[in-house]
């Protein structure tokens, strides 16, 4: 059996990079350091539901085909869509999301990321006013205050707290028992049972929550005896913590996207992080779900100036959420053609969205079967990143981290594959 030491776990935004893999005859049988959802995606690798051949669909049915009869499919339901759509992009690295952007060029197609059903409200707001943030590294030794809003870690980002929070840090040499630690959840959650101040809020109140905590801050007082459910002494308490911190930290979720106020919400935030920097240093951080969706807002950045929801119709790019967004571009109707890479819209898209997706032809790239996968045209399986194939992600707070690869294939990566479409695109377009 052979140890491979330092993998980066291709999960979650907190890329933990400390994972030694278990390898036998060339599969991953077992992990160390890993979380148990991080364990199940390294041990699964392999499985029966596991896609090794590219698939057609005819005549209703899947049917094996070689790659390039794959590829030409795949590229002539691009090219010769007029309204195409390419979605998903936040579980492969960044070469691929590089390439990506330039087929959406090429193809002339509106390309979208996971941020726009989880966190593009988050980036909304730091475009509004600005984006004070910092590296884990910096939490694990300065901070005395960690702040988890709208988010519950102990089960979507299981090893966050163990890194920022128990983590014994240069400055926090005892860990847990020197900071403090607050959570802002409407539940009872397993996250907020470790908490040192629990705000249980009423749903879809964060906005007034957040403004109500601004207003004490700045010296002025509450008129009501709650607020979005709190009582203000456990309000006057908070900021009371909130002051005197020697350095502070806020990570939120999407408890704080997705709820009435949307963006207004992270505007909001990232002014109390204004505000309490007049007393303390303070600091936020996304807590971004899949592992490299933070990667693809920033090298659609580089590519093109804008970080999602991208509109080439016109040849140029376009920025416009709400409505060159995948659920905008599906819910109209007007997307006719569809690639998606890197995640599964047919198992959480509104209902609308997925009767649009059954109606039009799309290329899944895809190693596992999922419900996008099952109404799909062509499935193309592509080399894991992080497992059999390397690459760069983007961590949550935006640190680029590099994966190393495990075990063997003979599967191309996503790299490869869109830069095989995009030359089969390119003659395509030239023989119009």
């Amino acid at each position: 059996m052979e140890l491979v030491k330092n993998v980066v776990c291709p999960f979650c935004g907190t890329l933990c990079d400390d994972i030694i893999c278990k390898v036998e005859n060339n599969e991953i049988v077992g992990t160390m350091n890993a979380c148990i959802i991080g364990h199940s995606k390294f041990v699964h690798t392999e499985g029966a539901e596991r896609f090794t051949k590219p698939l057609v669909r005819k005549n209703g049915e899947f049917v094996e085909v070689t790659m390039d009869e794959a590829i030409d499919k795949a590229a002539h339901i691009l090219a010769d869509s007029k309204r195409p759509l390419m979605y998903g992009w936040s579980c492969t690295d960044c070469d691929a999301q590089a390439v990506g952007v330039k087929l959406a060029e090429e193809a002339k197609a509106c390309i979208d990321n996971t941020a726009s059903v989880c966190h593009g409200p988050s980036v909304l707001g730091l475009q509004d006013v600005g984006y004070p943030i910092c590296t884990f590294g910096e939490v694990k030794n300065r901070a005395d205050v960690v702040v988890y809003w709208g988010c519950n870690p102990m089960h979507a980002h299981p090893r966050h707290l163990s890194r920022n929070v128990f983590a014994r840090g240069f400055f926090r040499e005892r860990g847990r028992p020197d900071r403090t630690l607050i959570v802002v959840d409407p539940r009872k959650t397993d996250s907020s049972k470790l908490a040192d101040i629990h705000l249980q809020l009423d749903f879809d109140h964060d906005y007034e929550l957040l403004d109500a905590i601004r207003t004490v801050l700045l010296g002025n007082d509450i008129l009501y005896d709650e607020v979005a459910g709190v009582p203000k002494e456990l309000i006057y308490e908070t900021v009371e913590v909130l002051k005197n911190a020697q350095f502070g930290i806020l990570f939120f979720g999407m408890g704080i996207t997705h709820s009435r106020g949307k963006h207004r919400n992270i505007d909001t935030a990232i002014c109390l992080t204004t505000d309490l920097n007049r007393n303390a240093k303070f600091n936020l951080i996304p807590m971004r779900g899949h592992y490299n969706v933070t990667g693809f807002n920033q090298v659609c950045t580089w590519e093109v100036g804008y970080p999602y929801c991208v509109d080439f119709a016109t040849g140029t790019p376009r920025y416009n959420p709400g409505e060159s967004g995948s659920n905008d571009l599906l819910q109209s109707k007007e997307t006719d053609g569809m690639l998606v890479i890197a995640s599964d819209p047919g198992g959480n898209f509104p209902q609308k969205a997925l009767e649009r997706m059954a109606e039009i032809p799309i290329v899944a790239i895809e190693p596992h079967r999922t419900p996008t996968t099952e109404m799909s045209d062509v499935i193309i399986p592509p080399a894991i990143v992080g497992m059999q194939a390397e690459g760069t992600a983007y961590r949550m707070e935006g640190v680029p981290i590099r994966m190393r690869k495990v075990v063997d294939t003979d599967l191309l990566t996503d790299r490869e594959i869109l830069e095989r479409i995009l030359e089969k695109v390119k003659e395509i377009n030239a023989s119009k």
